[in-house]
């Protein structure tokens, strides 16, 4: 990272601003149990309701990614988690499953600012060889937010109901708004009409890295998005925990995946620095990644109790090896010049899974009685994130965006 308070300040700010959006949309999982009992929701409500924020997330992605290059980050992201605030907090006035749903997909829309953003600003201020630092402290933050808000949530929750923790939650999101507003960060960039070098949309979407990384990502997430928004409800329906030990479990297993994150982060830097290309260090720890979900879902619903929480745990360190990846390959092959739209779409065909995992596993799950053929669907899952980052993602290298030389690596 350059040596400068205000870049650091940036990574940071950031950070928390994705921890906050992950409490925020994790909320409902936790709540699921009680929401269920509460507005009689049949699984397939609950998975279509968990499924809904990605309406809104997914669609307006790519479109986020240009408005963050054209009108800065700054804005664009501190609008977006006022909109998700609001929504978080209005969650708790909800009486049906309809007002539920619309808040679900406005609170998408908000959070749709987040990483595209993010990773603008990590583009801008973070030099290639501390980018996984960076994003390991980036991908600490928005895994620690599901660790808190589970055990946060959850306590309060077998306290007081779900809804005035969707309202405190909501309220307290807000304040991030205080320290943004006073960061100092990179203004949108004044490209002339003539300025060649600017890549566009178009030439963006015509190299094959993006779609090796998007592919790529769609996996990892189809894994993370079942265990977010499935966990608690299966530890307490089909485990038989109280939401207390609930709380507990899921916890530490998002605890433990965040921790994995942010040390993997620095090591992947520390190899990169003495001498290891990026390519072989990302590619590397995304295959182990997904070589290892394959073994792990297996255990997390075959084995008994015990073993299927030590599954759990091996599956949240293992997978954390990849997070720092998952943004600093878009980073480094995209550059400054491209890494809000890159990321805008990557992340939008990665959030895809967002809205086939949680529904899917609600209708197996009705139609099933178990757990079973959804945990088998999400280990096979594992088998497209091998195709895309090692298959299709060429070498991981800044390409030249120069107009004799579009997608040249530099």
């Amino acid at each position: 990272m350059r040596d400068s308070k205000s870049a650091k300040r940036l990574v940071l700010l950031v950070t928390a601003a994705v921890f906050i959006n992950f409490i925020d949309r994790g909320n409902l999982a936790t709540a699921a149990p009680l929401m269920q009992d509460q507005l009689h929701l049949s699984a397939s409500q609950l998975g279509f309701l968990l499924s809904a924020f990605y309406y809104g997330y997914v669609a307006l992605m790519p479109s986020v990614g240009w408005l963050a290059e054209r009108y800065g980050a700054k804005l664009v992201l501190g609008v977006g988690v006022a909109v998700w605030s609001i929504a978080t907090l209005t969650t708790g006035f909800a009486t049906s499953f309809a007002t539920l749903v619309m808040l679900r997909v406005l609170l998408g829309v908000g959070e749709s600012a987040a990483f595209p953003c993010a990773s603008k600003v990590l583009a801008t201020s973070v030099e290639v060889q501390y980018l996984g630092v960076a994003n390991g402290v980036f991908s600490f933050g928005y895994l620690i937010g599901p660790a808190v808000g589970t055990l946060l949530g959850g306590f309060l929750m077998s306290i007081f109901g779900w809804r005035p923790v969707f309202i405190l939650f909501g309220a307290l999101s807000l304040f991030w708004l205080w320290p943004w507003r006073r960061a100092v960060v990179d203004p949108p960039a004044k490209v002339q009409a003539t300025d060649e070098s600017q890549p566009s949309f178009g030439q963006i979407l015509r190299q094959r890295a993006l779609w090796g990384s998007s592919l790529g990502h769609f996996a990892s997430n189809y894994s993370f998005y079942f265990i977010l928004s499935w966990l608690p409800f299966y530890l307490v329906k089909a485990r038989g925990m109280s939401m207390g030990s609930m709380a507990v479990i899921a916890s530490w297993a998002y605890l433990l995946n965040a921790l994995s994150a942010l040390l993997v982060g620095w090591a992947a830097d520390h190899w990169i620095r003495a001498g290891r290309s990026p390519d072989f260090v990302y590619k590397g720890f995304m295959a182990l990644t997904h070589v290892a979900g394959i073994f792990c879902m297996a255990g997390m619903v075959m084995l008994p109790a015990t073993g299927s929480i030590v599954s759990l745990f091996v599956f949240e360190v293992i997978a954390g090896f990849s997070y720092p990846g998952v943004f600093a390959i878009p980073q480094i092959i995209a550059g400054p010049k491209a890494a809000g739209r890159w990321v805008g779409v990557q992340n939008a065909v990665g959030n895809v899974a967002g809205l086939v995992a949680p529904a899917i596993t609600g209708i197996l799950v009705d139609r099933t009685g178990r757990f079973g053929v959804a945990f088998a669907l999400t280990a096979a899952v594992n088998v497209l994130g091998l195709i895309g980052w090692l298959l299709v993602l060429p070498k991981i290298a800044p390409l030249n965006w120069a107009p004799d030389a579009i997608g040249a690596v530099e």
